[in-house]
């Protein structure tokens, strides 16, 4: 079995299981948000099956922009309190985005098995832990029952090998890897091979994060020392960690080597099959740009981003925004040094939300063209429909940001 198949049967009480079968496994953790509590995706479950394996995050629309948003997280706060939740991520030092709360606490665990209702939850997925997104009803439904249901998708095995060029990011390794080989519908998303291990556990979570992009179902990564390190820094284990079979079943097995990806630039409206080199598109004017969100909010984004600002303006003819990825990591680019360099090019640093990348903050207007970190570019993502959106590494972000159209990171 694939490393997906081998979590799925193991919490389903089977042997095994193959693509097509419908598995109905117990879940380790359920991650409820900000949205799920609005009086339209809400409806409170008698009871919860373990207080313990539930944790609340507040990260949609943070702070509360409004009297409904206000509210929603008035009964996410009561609905904890009555049920003996003790792990919430409320409004204060302990807020993020999720995903970067799961990785970070951590709450995706190897081995195990997290939902969540956000469809970038297959970024926990770098931990080695099988994780997806569930829709709002099934979310509540799991919190009181403890289990879901899925049907097991076929796996791509990506192997990878080589090495990263210097200024080229896991951003731009995954546009590589959406515009080479396109949509994965329905299909899980494995990564191994002997060039797992050049990567960071961050540059791993904006791969798994990103695969929600072509439709993948669950995105996993071999565990490995980076891993371990990660884990036991946090005072975890690595004990529940799975394995491939060497005999396993794929749907396909690829080769990337990382040495032949360049920094590369989203198209608008979609990543599969439509992107292109950096090269190709410089010059593209932009008068908005983007760092952040659940796949590039981390501290070596804002570390890229910092470097290519350090002594530089940006364009007066744009806006940046940069929101880090929890508040957490806000703290630790305030000690750095990084807010400072960011807010004297001209920066605007914003609160740990999913904000400007789902358009509840910062939305863009019908003539605005924007550069983002962030993980989605189909029309009305981040506003109005007429609005255009590239995606590119917080890096080229930032390097466009200065020059005021698409510019290729190396040339700072």
């Amino acid at each position: 079995m694939t490393m997906t198949e081998k979590i799925l049967a193991a919490h389903s009480g089977r042997d095994s299981v193959r693509p097509g079968d419908i598995v109905v496994p117990s879940v380790d953790i359920v991650v409820p948000l900000d949205m799920n509590f609005y009086d339209s995706m809400w409806a409170e479950p008698t009871r919860v099956f373990d207080p313990d394996r539930i944790v609340v995050i507040f990260d949609h629309v943070v702070p509360a922009p409004s009297r409904q948003v206000g509210e929603a997280l008035e009964r996410g706060r009561a609905f904890a309190a009555k049920h003996g939740i003790t792990r919430v991520h409320d409004v204060g030092p302990n807020q993020g985005i999720c995903h970067q709360l799961i990785a970070d606490v951590p709450y995706a665990m190897p081995g195990e098995l997290l939902v969540c209702v956000d469809s970038h939850t297959c970024s926990g997925g770098a931990l080695n832990c099988a994780a997806r997104g569930i829709g709002a009803p099934e979310l509540i439904y799991t919190m009181a029952k403890g289990y879901t249901w899925f049907q097991v998708g076929e796996t791509v095995r990506y192997e990878l090998t080589g090495a990263l060029a210097p200024h080229v990011a896991a951003k731009d390794l995954f546009l590589h890897l959406a515009d080479r080989y396109g949509a994965h519908v329905g299909q899980n998303m494995e990564f191994g091979g002997p060039s797992l291990a050049n990567l960071t556990l961050d540059q791993r979570r904006t791969l798994t994060t990103m695969c929600a992009e072509v439709s993948a179902e669950f995105a996993i990564a071999e565990p490995d020392e980076v891993l371990r390190e990660h884990l036991e820094s946090r005072g975890r284990t690595m004990d529940g960690a799975v394995r491939p079979d060497a005999d396993a079943t794929y749907a396909a097995v690829r080769t990337i080597d990382l040495a032949d990806v360049e920094p590369t630039v989203g198209l608008p409206g979609s990543v599969v099959h439509n992107t292109a080199g950096v090269t190709s598109v410089r010059g593209t004017r932009v008068n908005r740009a983007f760092i952040g969100s659940c796949a590039n909010g981390t501290i070596a984004d804002l570390r890229e981003a910092a470097a290519v600002l350090s002594g530089r303006k940006v364009s007066p003819d744009v806006t940046l925004f940069v929101t880090p990825g929890s508040q957490a990591i806000y703290r630790q680019a305030v000690h750095e040094g990084l807010v400072a360099t960011l807010a004297d090019a001209g920066a605007v640093v914003t609160v740990s939300s999913c904000g400007m990348c789902a358009g509840f903050q910062n939305s863009l207007g019908p003539t605005d063209v924007c550069i983002a970190s962030s993980t989605r570019n189909f029309a009305g993502r981040m506003g109005h429909p007429d609005a255009q959106i590239y995606l590119a590494s917080s890096g080229t972000v930032a390097a466009s940001a200065v020059a005021g159209s698409i510019a290729d990171i190396r040339d700072f």
